[in-house]
């Protein structure tokens, strides 16, 4: 865009006045996306509070978080499109080199191997395929012809099926949910052909029972039962799904008050501060705080999708599209294993839960679809 755009006469005169572009969008942000993230941010600060006891370290340690996280956000913006589309096969390697690190030098807990640490710090190398795998997707089937033909179908679907199987050894089931729904998104935006999903769902039903016996772990098998009859096991496996429940409903309409909550500060519910945080929200601000929550992050996945609407290529397209989508699966995967109507799969509650490579990952694809928003602002 050149200066004389910016240039507006006024009256007879020929006085000129130069209306140069602001500053946000010489930093390549997106205002309103920004401006949704950081009340989703705040509001996530005061609900964490009280779902970790009043813990103030906790919100220190989330406000680091968050920091890191716009940092993150900031710099991935300032990226030109095109080095994203033309690098997005780094990322995607590099993330698939660490899932196998993990197989062999990873740090377990609870059961699971899923971190690695490198000079005392630990984090979680599945995080960054939610956000490699679309982007990789994105830039391969931008570049080929629209509807996808089948060879290009049967490479993407490589693509995916890599990083989902090494997730799954972990064994990680909520993080492989949102790895292969980011790359059926960018493959299902990319226009594939009907018959494909139709054969794709048979294929998938055939092998449930196959799934079943040979793929998932005694304790995920165990999860899936418990979510038809949480009541056979109510000192066990169903504990977290009645207590989680109890805390929604004895939140009624307008809640118990902030920090008032039972269920939560007599450490009933399980996990309150991390993936089960929505129930302590429920409780305490009711069914208003619930609504008021779900209508932010429908603002925010609207205008993700305004933003990949207005892209200039396929590649932005892919990559914004996608990106909201899997936005929304991990709203809707946390939300139904808190109320009951999913397994528990360990999904957290996206910038509201306790997390820091969760809420880094996050933000690093706010910053690409930023960096999608402003591409059309430089070309035109």
């Amino acid at each position: 865009m050149n200066q004389s755009d910016f240039v507006r006469r006024m009256g007879s005169g020929g006085s000129a006045i130069y209306c140069g572009p602001s500053q946000w969008r010489r930093l390549h942000v997106d205002i309103p996306l920004l401006s949704l993230l950081l009340v989703l941010a705040t509001a996530g600060l005061f609900v964490l509070y009280s779902a970790s006891g009043e813990n103030v370290a906790y919100v220190h340690r989330q406000l680091v978080h968050y920091g890191i996280g716009l940092s993150v956000m900031l710099i991935v913006a300032q990226i030109p499109l095109r080095l994203l589309d033309r690098w997005a096969i780094f990322p995607y390697f590099l993330g698939v080199l660490l899932l196998i690190a993990v197989l062999f030098f990873g740090v377990g807990a609870k059961g699971a191997q899923r971190w690695l640490e490198i000079g005392g710090f630990r984090f979680q190398p599945s995080e960054i395929l939610k956000i490699a795998v679309p982007l990789m997707l994105a830039s391969y089937l931008g570049k080929r012809a629209v509807p996808p033909q089948f060879k290009h179908v049967f490479f993407a679907l490589v693509f995916i099926l890599v990083p989902l199987v090494l997730v799954g050894m972990q064994p990680d089931l909520g993080t492989a949910i949102l790895i292969g729904a980011a790359g059926f998104f960018a493959l299902f935006l990319a226009g594939l052909p009907r018959r494909y999903l139709m054969i794709a769902s048979l294929l998938a039903a055939c092998l449930l029972p196959l799934m079943w016996f040979y793929l998932l772990y005694d304790y995920q098998r165990q999860r899936i039962l418990t979510l038809f009859n949480p009541e056979a096991d109510r000192l066990g496996a169903g504990w977290n799904i009645i207590q989680s429940t109890i805390a929604i409903g004895s939140g009624g309409v307008d809640g118990k008050g902030w920090t008032l909550g039972t269920q939560s500060q007599l450490d009933f519910l399980p996990e309150g501060h991390t993936d089960f945080i929505i129930a302590v929200l429920a409780e305490e601000f009711g069914l208003f705080g619930v609504m008021l929550l779900l209508a932010l992050y429908l603002l925010i996945i609207s205008r993700c999708a305004f933003i990949g609407l207005r892209a200039q290529s396929m590649f932005g397209r892919l990559l914004a599209g996608s990106i909201a989508l899997t936005f929304f699966v991990y709203i809707f995967v946390n939300m139904g294993m808190v109320s009951g109507i999913l397994p528990v799969v360990g999904v957290p509650l996206p910038l509201v839960s306790y997390g820091g490579t969760s809420i880094v990952t996050l933000m690093l694809g706010f910053g690409m679809l930023m960096a999608v928003s402003t591409e059309r602002k430089r070309s035109v």
